[in-house]
């Protein structure tokens, strides 16, 4: 086996690409990482791909959208619920809904509904905002588009207006008050509207997201309002309204029971209104399919124990055995599937700029430059520890770490001794790593010591803006090197953005069974490397944060020809600092303005010279039209 072999090997066992990135990553023979939008399809070269937008002046941090996953991930769920439907001789279809809080940028959500055309993938709105950017959407005018949220006069007027305009809006009443606005608003704009219910049910999801079910959950009608809504229906004889029942268990199930669970209650509730309304023919399961950002296929947070296949199967055949059971229609079956759709699509591109490295293993210290006790005891220290005195050395280090600050803050040592002193600590605890690895068990506070001797590599992007959830909630997302796969890391590291902020870290990466708290990386020779943060489509724009005033990061959309040449579709340009500045209520004019006042102050100062007042004014504006980022 040659050392590319090896290397690869390795790196597979680093990173587990081929668990979470399969089919869309992997890595090929230049050491570098593929993408691969179709199954059996093109490979793409990632670091080319990046090395070409850096040569057009598209700076990391990048964010890359492959829009050919998107296209891939339509035709995979909706292969996956074709396939159980011909299986269990399911009695109608199926459809998508997309629901655009999940990713809502524009091109996307064009790309997914041009995408969608032809099984008639319609769109989820949440809000006033969200209805008024598709309502002018008219691809295909029998494509659903599905208004869920809270709701005032106003947006129940706009999805009806929307029908007049020939859309299929179905406003789904989330809260007794909703039905009757719908009701006064249909009657004065003189349309017959269609609703649907969502439900509120007992049973609770799996993972981070659960308390979206269950009694106490913020949205959906418990049974007894259902009851209330249908006699409101009935006395204004608009029964045949109803359309829809939706249930929601949250976003990223983790586990196939909750949804076998929650899909036994929804499915009597279908059954039962069925009956009271024939007009009834959706069966909307919400969202909640997962994505298995690490890898293990498990109930962890970031995973799933079931395949798109599998939660197909068990949707089709518990609502077709329920309607069979109850001799009724089946109806057709929507999921809302939102995350499992755009997660895998885009990914982070972010250049490494510095490293604090943390202190090595020496073949010996150097000598104490005095004959202080502390350091004298270090030195001995050093010299002496073995594997097996290792775990009495590290107790002694740290009573003498102690005696280190202690001494300095008494007067009892010099600047240059508490150098030396913690110079001598940190290669001490280092070495007494290193030799811990020869003992059969390694003992706790050993363990707890390895987990603090990582290098920090310093990159340029900002967690707030690019990847709030692995901020708020602590989202793992796979992160790996995009080239160098040839070459076996020898570094241990945790991830440090360019906030002035502790929490702008990632320190929780994708393990072999659970996640570990540092990534191997390759040594940096200030030569461009770069880090890829994958299976990043899903939410992670639209809740970026404007943390020390760190924009949207520069996006690209591409597609891969014929040829597996790189096309690109679409540049979306990050936010320039000023931008920015007027998300917060400055004025990039009024700033000018203020900066040539203070220019010709120092002009009369004769601080500066008219030259320099020149240059001054010309860098300022510039600065104020340039990227939140650091220029590498």
């Amino acid at each position: 086996m040659n050392q590319d072999s090896n290397a690869a090997e390795q790196n597979e066992q680093n990173y587990w690409i081929k668990r979470w990135g399969s089919p869309y990553f992997g890595m090929n023979e230049k050491g570098h990482v593929y993408v691969s939008p179709y199954k059996n399809g093109q490979k793409g070269d990632l670091f080319e791909l990046v090395e070409s937008l850096v040569q057009r002046g598209i700076e990391a941090p990048i964010l890359i959208r492959f829009d050919d996953i998107i296209k891939d991930r339509i035709q995979v769920i909706q292969s996956a619920f074709q396939s159980a439907i011909h299986e269990f001789n399911y009695q109608n279809s199926y459809r998508i809904a997309y629901p655009i809080k999940v990713n809502p940028q524009c091109h996307v959500v064009e790309l997914i509904e041009q995408a969608g055309q032809e099984g008639q993938l319609g769109l989820e709105v949440g809000s006033k905002p969200e209805l008024l950017a598709v309502m002018t959407f008219s691809n295909n005018l029998e494509s659903l588009l599905l208004c869920n949220g809270y709701k005032d006069a106003e947006y129940i007027e706009l999805a009806l207006i929307a029908r007049k305009l020939g859309r299929r809006s179905i406003i789904i009443i989330e809260q007794p008050y909703e039905l009757q606005v719908v009701l006064d608003v249909a009657k004065r704009l003189n349309v017959e509207a269609e609703i649907g219910f969502r439900m509120k049910l007992s049973n609770k999801g799996a993972g981070r997201w659960k308390t979206s079910g269950g009694d106490q959950a913020k949205f959906g009608l418990n049974t007894h309002e259902i009851v209330l809504c249908l006699d409101q229906l009935e006395k204004a004889n608009k029964s045949s309204w109803l359309k829809l029942l939706h249930f929601h268990i949250g976003s990223q199930i983790t586990t196939i029971d909750a949804v076998k669970k929650a899909l036994s209650e929804a499915c009597r509730m279908y059954t039962e209104l069925s009956r009271l309304c024939p007009s009834l023919c959706f069966l909307d399961a919400g969202g909640g399919l997962g994505v298995d950002y690490d890898g293990t296929r498990t109930t962890a947070d970031s995973s799933m124990n079931y395949s798109v296949e599998e939660y197909a199967r068990d949707v089709v055949s518990a609502i077709g055995s329920a309607c069979d059971k109850a001799q009724i229609k089946h109806p057709i079956i929507i999921t809302e599937s939102g995350r499992a759709l755009v997660a895998h699509h885009a990914l982070l591109i972010t250049e490494v700029i510095d490293v604090a490295p943390t202190v090595d293993v020496v073949d010996s210290l150097e000598q104490p430059p005095t004959n202080h006790d502390i350091l004298i005891s270090l030195y001995d220290l050093y010299k002496k520890v073995s594997s097996p005195t290792c775990q009495e050395a590290l107790h002694d280090a740290f009573e003498l770490k102690e005696a280190i600050l202690e001494n300095f803050v008494f007067g009892h040592l010099t600047l240059h001794e508490r150098a030396y002193a913690e110079k001598a600590y940190r290669h001490l605890v280092a070495k007494i790593s290193l030799l811990s690895k020869e003992l059969s068990h390694i003992p706790e506070d050993i363990e707890k010591l390895n987990e603090q001797l990582f290098d920090t590599y310093f990159c340029n992007f900002s967690v707030f803006q690019s990847l709030p959830d692995s901020w708020a909630i602590e989202q793992l997302f796979p992160v790996m090197p995009i080239h160098r796969l040839n070459e076996i890391p020898k570094r241990r590291a945790i991830l440090a953005d360019m906030s002035c902020d502790s929490d702008g870290k990632i320190d929780r990466f994708v393990g072999k069974r659970e996640s570990r708290p540092e990534l191997p990386l390759h040594s940096f020779h200030n030569s461009p490397y770069y880090l890829g943060v994958f299976l990043t489509g899903a939410y992670q724009e639209i809740l970026g944060g404007l943390h020390n005033l760190f924009g949207d990061a520069n996006a690209v959309h591409v597609e891969l020809d014929g040829n597996g040449q790189w096309v690109i579709k679409h540049v979306v340009e990050g936010d320039t600092i000023e931008e920015v500045l007027t998300y917060v209520q400055y004025s990039p004019q009024q700033l000018l303005k203020q900066m040539r006042m203070i220019i010709e102050k120092g002009l009369q100062a004769g601080r500066i010279t008219p030259a320099e007042s020149a240059k001054l004014q010309k860098k300022f504006k510039e600065s104020l039209e340039s990227y939140t980022y650091l220029t590498v």
